[in-house]
């Protein structure tokens, strides 16, 4: 946002700063001032000078002598310029004096160009008549100087003033950097309100107050408001008897500052008004609207409407739109329509200042592609109670330029007005906030100029409506701090009790599993959670697989990236796939990434995101290798029970006598296995493949880092080696949970030594070995006890058909 400060200065009289100073007491105070230019930069001696007389140059045909009066004295100047003539009243450098630019319209130099007496063609020139962009300006600030040539000043000019001070270019534009939050400063009146703040000068608001002629406005227009929750409030003004012409010179002057280009009176007011209350208008050729009524609702899908820039929209349901009893006029808080717009014949108006939903308006310009300095206001959300203000001062300044008849009364359909937040107002809590020791008399005395109103019995604040920014009783902080001065807030040691930073338990269990699988060979390895629908078809997974249930994205990068995954495996076998086309030899990978899991669709809440740790490898090793490390995972967190494998897993996309379900106190923790031989095909991985996932939050409940430590064994141990004979459907998991079931309070250990299949033992059998160790802590045991176990175990395994073979 630009602003020029002779506008600032028309709401803060005393404000007598450099620009230096100004810009660096606003950006202290929160008000960042990106930069400023200064419109007399590289201006020096230049006075109006009036032209008494022209002759023609002896020496050159394109040049011309002039006599021309200061003031003070008459000078001779010798130029070119084709538009000048006896009478005319100029901008003239002296000797000795500066311009900004040169003749050839390229960029201005640094330090401007400075003019000396001299001769041209033989002939002495004292000084230069000067072209508007010799002076540092343009034609967009001054758009009635010629194309080319030089500027001619009114007729009332005073002859030897300072031009530059008559052209009002001592002055300074300011380039301000806005935050998102402070809606109220994108307007000319709250940058002033916080310049009077931060200079402790007094702010002098104009008052918008229009008399009217002593009509009712309901006798010309009506409003109806059919979506209030996309408009809160809509105020309608009628003026009559137009008469369009020019804007004064001042508010042209004002509006190119701020980089608005002047069109005439009418149009000026409106983008005048937006820029001085932030607050976007619309005019409507009331004659154009059928039925003189105006009606705000949505748009209907496919709807087709053309707009002020000649371009044909495309609407749909959610754009809310300004239409008369027959037809859409205007794209709300955007644009108007081609079919009301003011032209030069126009006779009675309707003026529009409106307040609409701020998130509807910047949704609906991203669609249609059309975002306007109005859209760039409303989208930001405006207060409501500024559209009265807004709409009075535009019939104020029609008034008072005499544009035309301002008809009485207001039409104002409202929702309802928001009321002045109250907010908790405590100084010893805003000072132990701040480290600082601020009165509470100097912090009331800052919020006076921000229209903060103090109130003592309930001890709050009351916030104007404009500032939306304020809801809490830090952002109150937050004002003391600003214009008590950043600066000025003295060095502290934080308050209070020092703490250790730790991880949190989920934060430990994930980093420990990282450290396991990186000490066991993997890298690690991140993919993308956007994933292509076709993967569940590599995977083998069926039409009516729940995971196929999926997050669609509703701006995707394109197929291959519309969905969010619910399984990890393509990822992973992608990257694997990725290594073995280029001979990379045994690859090791692993992935901590989530996996999103519908509850319903379509979607009502947000979707269960779960980490899966995934390990995936091709080459050296194999099912057993892989499930070591998920053994070394469990142990290093602590979960140091029995870990029980099911062949029961029922992947599609594992081999089906290579798979298992690991489960740990009966919760299953996740799977492992060898990639289905027709899986490794539609990945183009030409070697064995395999892979385990666990889920992490599973896992993490199960997960202790606690440390029981015992003393050494008093008593010696007794240990009992068998072997036995068993059909091959039986699983060793089966013989261990028999064990440990009938073993009791004094089996210590047991482990599997042989595992024998061959010409020895019957077809479609096996034979297993076991070592079983008994230990009591209070006593050394006796034959007689551990016999005593052992016929129960055994017992416990012919109930099985299992066989013993031998025993010691």
């Amino acid at each position: 946002m630009n602003t020029a400060l002779s506008w600032i200065k028309a709401y803060v009289p005393d404000l007598d700063v450099t620009a230096q100073e100004y810009t660096d007491a606003m950006t202290l105070s929160g008000t960042k001032v990106e930069g400023y230019e200064c419109l007399d930069k590289n201006l020096e001696k230049i006075v109006v000078g009036q032209i008494l007389s022209i002759e023609k140059h002896p020496d050159a045909d394109k040049l011309i002598i002039c006599q021309v009066d200061i003031g003070t004295k008459t000078i001779q100047i010798v130029t070119g310029a084709p538009n000048v003539k006896t009478g005319d009243k100029v901008p003239v450098v002296l000797d000795g004096g500066k311009v900004a630019g040169g003749h050839d319209g390229g960029p201005m130099p640094e330090n401007g160009i400075r003019i000396k007496k001299g001769k041209l063609r033989g002939v002495e020139s004292d000084g230069m008549m000067c072209s508007i962009e010799e002076l540092g300006s343009s034609r967009d600030m001054y758009p009635d100087a010629p194309e080319s040539g030089i500027y001619i000043l009114k007729e009332d000019a005073p002859v030897g003033a300072d031009a530059i001070e008559l052209l009002g270019l001592h002055d300074i534009i300011f380039e301000y950097e806005i935050t998102s939050n402070r809606v109220d400063c994108y307007s000319v009146l709250g940058i002033a309100r916080e310049a009077a703040a931060t200079f402790r000068k007094k702010f002098e608001a104009p008052v918008p107050e229009a008399k009217g002629n002593g009509e009712d406005v309901h006798d010309y227009a009506s409003v109806e408001v059919e979506d209030s929750d996309l408009c809160s409030r809509y105020c309608g003004r009628v003026v009559k008897n137009i008469k369009i012409g020019p804007s004064p010179e001042w508010m042209q002057r004002r509006l190119a500052a701020s980089g608005i280009r002047p069109i005439n009176n009418l149009v000026d007011i409106t983008n005048y008004v937006m820029e001085e209350y932030g607050q976007p208008m619309h005019a409507f050729d009331l004659d154009t609207i059928a039925g003189h009524k105006i009606i705000v609702k949505r748009a209907k899908d496919g709807d087709e409407f053309q707009t002020l820039d000649g371009q044909m929209r495309k609407l749909d349901n959610n754009i809310l739109m300004i239409n008369d009893a027959e037809k859409e006029i205007g794209i709300a808080g955007i644009m108007g329509g081609e079919n009301s717009k003011i032209t030069d014949e126009v006779k009675t108006v309707l003026f529009e200042s409106a307040c609409f939903n701020g998130t509807n308006i910047r949704l609906s310009a991203k669609r249609l592609g059309l975002r306007t300095d109005a859209s760039g206001k409303y989208e930001k959300g405006l207060d409501p109670n500024n559209a009265e203000a807004a709409i009075n001062r535009a019939c104020q300044l029609i008034e008072e330029l005499g544009c035309g008849e301002v008809v009485g009364g207001m039409i104002d359909v409202c929702a309802g007005k928001p009321e002045p937040r109250r907010i908790p107002f405590d100084p010893d809590k805003i000072n132990r906030l701040l480290g600082t020791d601020i009165s509470r008399e100097d912090m009331i005395s800052y919020f006076g100029p921000l229209e903060l109103l103090v109130d003592e019995a309930a001890g709050e604040i009351v916030a104007p409506t404009f500032r939306q920014d304020l809801v809490c009783e830090a952002d109150i902080a937050e004002e003391v701090a600003r214009f008590f001065g950043y600066d000025n807030i003295p060095t502290s040691l934080p308050a209070g009790e020092a703490t250790t930073g730790k991880l949190s338990f989920k934060l430990r269990v994930e980093e420990a599993v990282r450290e396991v699988a990186e000490f066991c060979g993997f890298s690690q390895g991140m993919t993308y959670s956007f994933e292509s629908p076709k993967v569940f078809d590599k995977l083998l997974l069926p039409a009516d697989s729940p995971l196929r249930s999926t997050v669609d994205i509703s701006n995707p990068l394109g197929e291959d990236f519309s969905i969010m995954r619910t399984i990890s495996l393509n990822g992973m076998l992608t990257s694997l796939a990725f290594n073995y086309n280029r001979r990379n030899k045994d690859v090791k990978l692993y992935e901590l990434g989530n996996i999103y899991l519908p509850k319903a669709l379509p979607l009502t809440e947000l979707p269960d995101e779960r980490m899966q740790m995934t390990l995936g490898f091709y080459g050296d090793g194999d099912f057993f290798t892989l499930k070591g490390v998920i053994e070394e995972i469990f142990d290093r967190l602590g979960m140091r029970d029995k870990i029980t494998y099911s062949p029961e897993a029922g992947k599609p996309f594992l081999h089906p006598g290579r798979q298992a379900v690991i489960s740990y106190h009966q919760k299953v923790m996740g799977y492992l296995g060898e990639i289905h031989p027709e899986v490794l095909d539609n990945y183009d991985i030409g070697d064995r493949a395999y892979v385990a996932v666990l889920d992490m939050p599973v896992v993490t409940e199960c997960a202790s880092f606690d440390r029981k430590y015992e003393g050494i064994a008093k008593f010696p141990a007794v240990t009992r080696d068998i072997s036995m004979v068993m059909d091959k459907d039986i699983l060793v998991g089966q013989v261990e949970e028999a064990i440990e079931r009938k073993g009791g309070r004094l089996l210590e250990t047991y482990h599997m030594f042989d595992l024998y299949e061959g010409s020895q033992i019957a077809e479609g059998y096996k034979s297993v070995a076991y070592s079983i160790t008994f230990r009591a802590k209070d006593r050394t045991l006796e034959d007689k006890d551990v016999n005593e176990i052992m016929e129960k175990i055994l017992k416990e395994l012919k109930g099985m058909g299992i066989e013993l073979r031998g025993m010691k």
